[in-house]
């Protein structure tokens, strides 16, 4: 339904939904509802169903189909499949969208052999994830949350509200009761920027300069906590200053390896274990005209220049001078002069015993308007080390980690792209994970003349830490042929004919586009697995029926995405309340099926059977380590254990008496400063979030950066191309910093002024949304929303149409007067835009004739630049979609046009025995009105 995954009891009446309301005892949301979890009951009973497996009997993208059995469609699937995995796995790509289950997906995927896998992370929030795991083990989202029981001030950077908008929304409550003061810096004034008690209306693209001048601010102002830095971060650790030379930048180390830092009572480098006092300033002289400085003085240094002043960001943010100081000044005053404790004894990770837990009470929240940008894995850094400078990290009062979070950098896979008997081999699964964490150019998964072995080109020179993989790549690059072509793409949930895509017109173009010599598809076998008629459907050969999130067991676990609180470790389930009255299956079940038609190792049991009956046996049966499950409650024989035992054939049922969670408190003494923290570390040992512990040393400065940026300098035996050299020295700085966005800087800036953003609406999730008639009463078309000063100055008026302009394409919409919004900026609400009759709506439903999407004016490729090249319009370190790069011009359409939105697309075909798409849609359980 969505990505918050709140609890939920479905109430039925005479065989069907009555209502829907929250599940009280759930951890997430607490009973706490929205209107798309209040509006299931229309999202389930859509006319946009699939109701049967469909096989192509049209051209690509009409939408013609012809209904077969489900014996027929998994044969023709597994013959397509097979035939991959027997030549060369490489030749299928399967890519998922916003699902749940990617622990199994990317299972299923690493058992069939490929390398061409990945989830939506790479269009959505690969900076953020990616950022906050290389800094400090965690991120925001998923992965932590303020501590809203003890928060004085809370910023929020980038934050739409669709994104976990129930914790939010109840957080920021909490916040309001007890009056701490909340700040919003975002171009766009709704939804929690609405009640924040100060907005600032940054430029986008700019999010990190202003952060970088917070840093200046509280570094000049000595509002730093410089006991936390020595004791928790390598800020003392010694980087070598060596400029031209191999090592330069990378960490001073002793003869076994161990970093080393500058003893403050002996002048000498030592291992950083070695002594208890390290110094922050200072230098080694290593000879030879070499030296080491500790991490700190290189903070100090950069940070205290005069570039990153206020006055000097001001006009570059749109943020003035003085309100840059005054909330540096503020942030600092919360964290020291309004410190907070809490008494509980603890131990650190050194066996150091601690009375208390101290807290700074300032946090912070982030999410995709900061990190869908070419900077945003810098931005994203650059607000991980204020919050750390500030000693904010797990703290009472600050962000606080949720399990299984933190995990170092270290705990996490390398990127694998080789099978277990070396390169990739047919039949032969993959010798670990698709997606990791390169810790330097070794870990790039290229080919022997340095090309890319993935078909989105992830872990290439293109995108070296694309921890997430570049989906948005896989059509354009399998399209090209490049870096090879493949025969068959297995999309699951994933939109991507149309909001999901940049350049969408040109998406549907490949999706069809035909070989001129042998005249078949350049992608020549499509396979969809959807609940509904999307816009992707229309371009399947093959398509396989989901059953809606009501009729199938859905597993929120721990190996995927958790949805814990930073005192509790909890994992969910979702059980089937309805059974289907279509022809369709759960896709998780499907793809245990195939595996098993496969013959997939893990997935067949000794005997030659198939080892899991269905996704609900996979839950209970499967482990990824001994004792260690899909599910951590109710494990062991008789459900005695939590996080690891023995699997439980009554698993399920304990889940579901238990309203289909399962939860446990973290120790007291372990529920704060949990990367260093003795007791959590062994909480999370006997959990089974991992085997030995794992604490986390804050990596202020990224040696990893470095180690790219020094090979794009020419040393070492794996260097760039040379057209992505000075990319990769410009973007790769080891401590964080801040660029322009790279469409702005390639561009004729005063052709394209403006800036151009979407927002996701707090009542929509992607293109789902706007199949439900509630839903539908909220948002049935989009406007793109101008500033009031541009708008007296092109005399436009609400409802008036406006060519906007990209130097990509051109698209017409009707505009509306906005003052709360950046003065340089335009944006609209992603996805509400349809094509003509997908997702059931009439053709001429509002959401064809008046929405748009901006998607249609964004290149997944930047302009080509000096080199004759063209790249990935992306963050050049991890392949994110820069979405919000996107610059346009505004030119007014004469009285006399056409009062409709462009550009226009045929009308989709509906799918074979589907229900008529009703003008009106009302509910009854016993007496549905559809006419």
């Amino acid at each position: 339904m969505c990505a918050c995954r709140c609890g939920i009891d479905v109430h039925l009446e005479g065989g069907r939904i009555r209502y829907i309301a929250g599940n009280r005892d759930h951890p997430v949301n607490k009973g706490v509802l929205c209107a798309k979890g209040s509006a299931g009951i229309m999202h389930h009973y859509s006319p946009a169903r699939l109701r049967k497996p469909l096989k192509r009997a049209g051209p690509r993208g009409e939408g013609r189909f012809e209904e077969i059995e489900w014996e027929d469609a998994l044969d023709q699937a597994t013959a397509w499949l097979a035939r991959a995995r027997a030549t060369d796995p490489r030749k299928l790509a399967f890519f998922t969208g916003r699902d749940q289950s990617q622990s199994l997906t990317s299972y299923w995927a690493q058992m069939f052999g490929t390398p061409n896998y990945a989830a939506h992370g790479g269009f959505c929030s690969v900076n953020m994830a990616a950022a906050g795991i290389y800094t400090m083990g965690g991120s925001f989202w998923e992965f932590g949350q303020p501590d809203w029981e003890r928060t004085k001030l809370f910023l929020l950077f980038g934050v739409a509200e669709d994104h976990d908008s129930n914790p939010i929304k109840m957080g920021l409550a909490k916040l309001k009761e007890r009056g701490a003061r909340i700040v919003s810096v975002n171009p766009i004034r709704t939804g929690y920027s609405a009640i924040a008690d100060q907005w600032l209306g940054i430029r986008p693209g700019s999010d990190g300069l202003l952060v970088l001048s917070l840093i200046h601010e509280v570094l000049k102002a000595g509002r730093v906590d410089l006991d936390y830095l020595i004791r928790y971060t390598n800020a003392a650790w010694l980087v070598i200053d060596a400029p031209g030379e191999a090592d330069d930048g990378l960490f001073l180390r002793d003869a076994g390896g161990a970093e080393m830092v500058l003893d403050r009572r002996s002048g000498e480098a030592v291992s950083k274990g070695a002594t208890r006092g390290p110094a922050l300033r200072g230098r080694v002289d290593l000879g030879g005209g070499r030296s080491a400085r500790p991490v700190f003085e290189r903070i100090a240094e950069t940070y205290l220049d005069n570039d990153y002043a206020p006055d000097a960001v001001a006009g570059r943010t749109g943020i003035d001078a003085g309100t840059i100081r005054a909330l540096a000044d503020e942030i600092g005053r919360v964290a020291f002069d309004e410190e907070i404790s809490i008494e509980q004894p603890w131990t650190d990770m050194n066996g150091e015993r601690h009375e208390r837990f101290v807290g700074r009470p300032v946090s912070f929240h982030a999410m995709r308007g900061i990190s869908a940008h070419s900077n945003g894995f810098q931005t994203c850094r650059a607000l991980h080390l204020l919050q750390i400078l500030l000693g904010a990290i797990e703290c009472p009062g600050g962000f606080r980690f949720k399990p299984p979070y933190p995990k170092p950098m270290e705990a996490h896979p390398k990127p694998t792209g080789a099978s277990v008997v070396g390169a990739i081999t047919p039949h032969q699964p993959l010798a670990g994970p698709h997606l990791g964490f390169p810790r330097g150019p070794d870990d790039l998964l290229l080919d022997e003349a340095g090309g890319a072995l993935r078909i989105d080109k992830a872990f290439s020179w293109d995108a070296p830490l694309a921890a997430h993989g570049m989906m948005q790549m896989v059509i354009a690059n399998a399209f090209e042929g490049d870096p090879y072509p493949i025969d068959v793409l297995f999309l699951y949930m994933a939109n991507m004919a149309w909001n999901s895509s940049m350049n969408t017109a040109g998406t549907m173009e490949m999706l069809t586009a035909v070989d001129e010599v042998t005249g078949e598809y350049r992608i020549p076998k499509i396979i969809v697995s959807d609940a509904y008629q999307s816009e992707m459907t229309a371009y399947a050969d093959l398509i396989l029926p989901d059953t809606t999130y009501l009729e199938r067991h859905d597993c929120i676990s721990l190996l995927d995405r958790p949805i814990g609180e930073p005192e509790l470790v909890a994992d969910a389930i979702r059980w089937p309340v309805l059974e289907p009255d279509r022809e369709v299956r759960g896709f998780q079940s499907v793809l245990i099926d195939l595996a098993s038609r496969l013959g997939l190792p893990g997935f067949i049991a000794e005997t030659g059977a198939p080892a899991y009956a269905d996704y609900a046996d996979y839950m209970v049966n499967h482990q990824r380590r001994p004792g260690v499950g899909p599910l951590a409650g109710w494990r062991g024989a008789e459900g005695e254990d939590q996080g690891r035992g023995e699997p439980n054939p009554d698993q399920i049922d304990r889940y579901i008496a238990n309203g289909g969670f399962w939860s446990t408190e973290i120790p007291e003494e372990a529920r704060f400063f949990k990367f260093a923290n003795r007791a959590y570390q062994d909480f999370a040992v006997e959990m089974g979030f991992y085997d030995a512990p794992q604490p986390v040393t804050f990596q202020l400065w990224l040696e990893p950066l470095q180690k790219f940026r020094l090979a794009a300098e020419g040393h070492g035996e794996r260097q760039p191309p040379g057209h992505l050299r000075q990319r990769i020295v410009e973007a790769f700085a080891p401590l964080p910093i801040w660029y322009p966005p790279h469409e702005g800087e390639m561009i004729d800036g005063e052709a394209f002024p403006l800036h151009a953003l979407t927002q996701r609406p707090m009542a929509m999730y992607h293109s789902w949304g706007s199949q439900n008639a509630w839903l539908r009463q909220i948002h049935t078309a989009n406007a793109l929303y101008v500033p009031d000063a541009i708008c007296r100055e092109m005399e436009l008026e609400d409802g008036d149409l406006v060519d906007v302009v990209s130097h990509h394409g051109r698209i017409r919409v009707a505009v509306q007067r906005m003052a709360a919004v950046n003065g340089s900026t335009v944006w609209t609400w992603n996805a509400i835009g349809k094509r003509p009759g997908a997702w059931r709506l009439d053709p001429d439903a509002p959401e064809a004739e008046r929405g748009f999407l901006l998607n249609h004016l964004i290149h997944e490729l930047l302009p080509r630049g000096g080199s004759g090249h063209r790249i990935g319009n992306c963050d050049p370190i991890t392949g994110q979609a820069a979405w919000f790069d996107l610059r346009v011009r505004l030119e007014k359409v004469a009285d006399h046009d056409l009062a409709r939105t462009l550009p226009r697309f045929p009308a989709q075909q509906p799918a074979p025995g589907a229900e008529p798409a009703p003008a009106m849609q009302a509910w009854h359980p016993s007496r549905p009105v559809k006419r």
